[in-house]
């Protein structure tokens, strides 16, 4: 079931009147009725992966309870890493295990060896990789003694499997959600338009812009051989649009259908294009998982202190981890290690936390400044988007090699019956939409919001991809 899909429109608003008009009278049957409609919502990728949503929930809640009880230390950690070895052990065999098999068939190879790797005919269970974040973080946080163990079964497998966020993120901590979740929720008229709102202009950013983008993107990367330097240039410009437009848009409705239930769920984008240098671009990019590694895995690993080869040695650490963990393929660990590469400079010269404020734009020379560094920070991210684009590494290099040989600037008509630069005008709009709006979690809500869900709509019917049917990217990962 996706949030773009009619199930869902049918399956959101049964459970919201379910949830406010007939199991109302306290905060465990609203849970229990939000654990049912996760399970199912769960189910419709595949009902065998639920035993496995099960077993992960069951691990982490009886694994915290073992280590708060425990008066020993080493007890203590055996249960911690029994815990975490169960759960990433999981994680690799599904997502991992055929890519570090053929990877090592290749090497052997390479040396004349004989090798053919045993694979696994495995199907990747939709959200595992999110899943077993939340749970690793409450187990983490319970044993440095940040919180309590839940006791409370029914809110704690909620925290698990909450479905807004269950297969996408955010990545939830336990310390935000969970107190939400102890408490009864009385419905709030606001708080509901804001969600209603919110899951209006993610659609809009899913069906219009990144399934639009789509179209154009995946028409130049399967054709880049035949590709000019524009297209090649406009492929990882729709592409960037894309996954923004995708994985924002996603959030965007995951956040927002979480307000119709009353639960706040961490912000996970910040309007990252408008990034000054790429250290604030991940401070505004799917910012649950980057603060996930940064306090599970950076900071525990020493953070910024210690000697500038110990940063730099984190740094790199932490990004090629973040590569790896959206995909087993040689191309994600190339995306994260080339954002490392743009990171360093920040890091040895100290100015990875220079933009850290608000900006606003005057008729000067440090506007000016600040709309080169824009462009910029876009440009460079544009590049590597590309090696998260392509299939191979091979396909990446082939593709940028291109882009600069050809040198042929030109408008070209596609096999899709449209020219290259004809989406560009669409994204202008939305960019100044979004400009303008910086400032706001969406831009419908204000003055006119009546008028703009009725533009929001009819972009929707106007301008939507339906033909060609799109899950959302990160449902991958």
């Amino acid at each position: 079931m996706f949030f773009n899909s009619f199930h869902f429109a049918i399956f959101l608003p049964i459970v919201f009147a379910l949830y406010w008009f007939v199991l109302n009278k306290s905060k465990t049957t609203q849970n229990a009725l939000l654990i049912v409609a996760s399970y199912y919502f769960y189910s419709c990728w595949d009902w065998r992966f639920l035993f496995l949503l099960v077993f992960s929930t069951l691990l982490d809640y009886f694994s915290a309870i073992q280590i708060e009880k425990s008066q020993d230390s080493h007890q203590r950690k055996m249960w911690l890493w029994l815990c975490i070895s169960i759960n990433l052990g999981f994680l690799g065999v599904f997502k991992y295990y055929n890519f570090f098999a053929s990877s090592f068939a290749d090497l052997a190879r390479s040396f004349g060896f004989e090798a053919t790797p045993i694979l696994l005919k495995l199907i990747l269970p939709v959200g595992i990789s999110f899943y077993t974040f939340h749970g690793l973080s409450y187990i983490i946080d319970i044993y440095y003694k940040r919180i309590q163990s839940e006791r409370n079964f029914v809110d704690y497998s909620l925290f698990v499997s909450y479905f807004p966020l269950l297969v996408a993120g955010p990545i939830e901590r336990a310390t935000h959600l969970l107190p939400q979740l102890k408490i009864k929720r009385d419905f709030n008229f606001e708080k509901a338009k804001e969600g209603i709102y919110q899951i209006i202009w993610g659609l809009v950013k899913k069906v219009v812009i990144a399934d639009s983008c789509a179209v154009y993107a995946n028409a130049i990367f399967d054709n880049y051989e035949s590709m000019n330097s524009l297209s090649l240039i406009l492929g990882a410009i729709y592409f960037a649009f894309q996954i923004y437009g995708d994985f924002s848009g996603y959030s965007d409705i995951a956040l927002g259908t979480s307000k119709l239930f009353g639960i706040d769920l961490l912000k996970n984008f910040n309007y990252p294009y408008f990034s000054r240098d790429i250290a604030e671009f991940w401070r505004k990019w799917h910012i649950s998982l980057s603060s996930w590694f940064r306090d599970y895995l950076y900071i525990p690993l020493g953070g910024s202190n210690g000697n500038t080869w110990f940063r730099v040695r984190n740094t790199f650490i932490i990004f090629l981890v973040s590569g790896f963990w959206h995909g087993a393929n040689w191309t994600f660990i190339a995306w994260g290690l080339i954002n490392a590469l743009y990171f360093l400079p920040l890091l040895l010269l100290k100015r990875n936390r220079k933009n850290v404020d608000e900006f606003k734009l005057k008729i000067d020379f440090e506007s000016m400044k600040i709309v080169f560094n824009i462009m910029v920070t876009f440009a460079i991210t544009c590049f590597a988007w590309i090696f998260f684009r392509s299939k191979t590494i091979q396909d990446a290099y082939l593709y940028i090699s291109r882009m600069f040989a050809d040198l042929h600037f030109s408008s070209q008509y596609f096999k899709i019956e449209r020219y290259n630069y004809e989406l560009i005008y669409l994204l202008l709009f939305f960019i100044i939409i979004e400009w303008n709006n910086r400032t706001k979690i969406e831009p419908i809500s204000g003055r006119y919001s009546g008028l703009k869900i009725g533009l929001c709509i009819a972009a929707l019917l106007a301008l939507g991809v339906y033909s060609d049917y799109k899950e959302f990217i990160y449902f991958q990962f």
